[in-house]
């Protein structure tokens, strides 16, 4: 029963990674509008680039109201806020009669999934049994994926009408995942996480024995003690203020290793490929109909590969996917930027040689995809999870940024050869994976000080009597040195 709750849980959070894939998939379509560009005078290289950024801006800063706020707010309050302020951002898009409140209400939007992507994959690791934690945590990577999927089938749908429809009903339609976010997040359960960490410990028990219900009373009892020994023992060592996670060694290096892995994903390319797609598929002389058809065969592919993935992250780990996934990636964006330099458009076979490598891009991304979310989720220490997870989505957005606004003018004057660039960074991502990255498969969210040398107490997942001989030693110890200093004021 309470492995149910805590799936369905994960599910229903996951929405949130469907409102971020379609708000990211379906600006694709839009630009590439004839009603659109018609409406907008046919706004520039610069102007779309406006467009698309506006989004990641919007998320940056949403990821700065999560460093600032998330902790004091909590996860479910965090997520309902973001979902509140994306129903605002999507109806002023659907509504925009000019071109300043549709760049507004992309970075509304982008506020909001800036708020969702920092919290939910944490949150859902939160109350996950660390066996399922890459499945849970990755599901929004999978709604995600549903999200393009969506968005790139309702705007070719929506090409074929000749009206101002053809792109308000799409943009419309973010309201939708807002609306159920908003009437949903508060029958879940609050994290006993963070809970804990808010000395809430009564809350903390009950939230996770109803996320464990069907579980022995005893396991159920050690996970509650092994996160309140780990939170007890951070806070012996001293205050913890918002600096602590980068002038303490330990995390400092938790932080590096999550912005690295959240920077790797649009440094992959992967973005450039969703947002520009028909832009690139038009430098092959493919029409902007046909290019939002095979970028939405692409995005059903892409649901069928992270259904895959999502399976087997919890038996092959986080790491040596990461290492395929890199590799994969630049031989495809390499084999692209060859065919690229000697592009022949009436060579047939070429152009679809050329297509089939961006459906193995990809493939090979799906893992980047999935694994971006979870590893940074769950390697903070619970005092810092909110704050370093949203940092680490910062890193994302911020390179999402700039990326996006420039790379209208770099495909325009680079065409292919733009893609060496991206090669480059997924070779580094390789080597950055293989020689810097711990393996976090199967330790529960406690044990993760085990990986980068800050354990302060035994766990009592692993080791019951050694938890609670420190725990005794440890009161024991604070109760001689309050008695010292009662005598010293005596």
């Amino acid at each position: 029963m309470g492995l149910k709750i805590t799936v369905l849980s994960s599910a229903f959070l996951a929405i949130g990674g469907f409102l971020f894939g379609y708000d990211s998939g379906i600006i694709t379509s839009t630009i590439a509008l004839d009603t659109f560009k018609a409406h907008f005078n046919a706004p520039s290289d610069t102007v779309i680039g406006g467009i698309v950024s506006a989004f990641q801006g919007g998320a940056i800063a949403g990821t700065i109201f999560n460093i600032l706020f998330a902790n004091k707010l909590g996860r479910r309050r965090t997520i309902f806020i973001g979902s509140l302020v994306s129903i605002f951002g999507s109806t002023l898009q659907a509504g925009a009669v000019n071109m300043g409140m549709l760049i507004a209400g992309r970075f509304i939007g982008g506020f909001a999934v800036g708020q969702l992507t920092s919290t939910i994959p944490m949150y859902a690791g939160e109350i996950s049994e660390a066996k399922y934690r890459g499945l849970l945590s990755g599901l929004l990577q999978w709604m995600l994926s549903w999200g393009f999927f969506v968005a790139q089938w309702l705007g070719y749908g929506c090409s074929f009408n000749s009206r101002e429809f053809s792109w308000r009903f799409p943009l419309a339609f973010q309201v939708l995942p807002g609306l159920v976010l908003v009437a949903g997040i508060f029958f879940l359960q609050e994290s006993p996480r963070w809970l804990m960490e808010k000395d809430r410990h009564e809350e903390a028990l009950a939230s996770l024995k109803v996320l464990r219900s069907g579980n022995d009373e005893e396991i159920i009892d050690l996970e509650f003690r092994e996160i309140r020994d780990v939170i007890a023992a951070d806070r012996a060592l001293g205050n913890i203020t918002w600096s602590s996670i980068i002038t303490k060694a330990s995390w400092r290096k938790r932080l590096l290793l999550g912005c690295g892995v959240q920077a790797f994903g649009p440094l992959s390319g992967i973005n450039v490929i969703n947002y520009y797609g028909p832009r690139i598929y038009s430098i092959l002389g493919v029409s902007a109909r046909e290019s939002l058809m095979i970028v939405g065969i692409s995005g059903a592919l892409s649901i069928v590969w992270c259904t895959i993935g999502l399976g087997i992250v919890d038996k092959f780990g986080r790491i040596k996917p990461l290492m395929i996934s890199a590799l994969g990636l630049a031989t495809a964006l390499l084999v692209n930027a060859v065919q690229g330099q000697y592009l022949d458009p009436s060579n047939g076979p070429q152009l679809r040689s050329m297509v089939a490598m961006n459906f193995l891009f990809s493939f090979f991304y799906t893992p980047l995809g999935i694994i971006s979310w979870i590893y940074p989720a769950e390697i903070f220490p619970v005092e810092i999870r909110a704050q370093g997870n949203a940092i680490t989505t910062f890193t994302n957005w911020t390179v999402n940024l700039i990326f996006a606004q420039f790379s209208p003018q770099a495909l325009t004057s680079l065409e292919f050869k733009y893609f060496y660039v991206f090669f480059c960074f997924n070779v580094i991502a390789f080597l950055c994976y293989w020689f810097f990255y711990p393996e976090t498969k199967g330790k529960t969210l406690e044990q993760m000080d085990e990986l980068f040398g800050d354990q302060y107490v035994p766990h009592a997942m692993q080791d019951p009597a050694a938890a609670e001989e420190a725990i005794e030693k440890n009161e024991k110890l604070h109760a001689e040195v309050h008695a010292s200093r009662s005598g010293s004021v005596a």
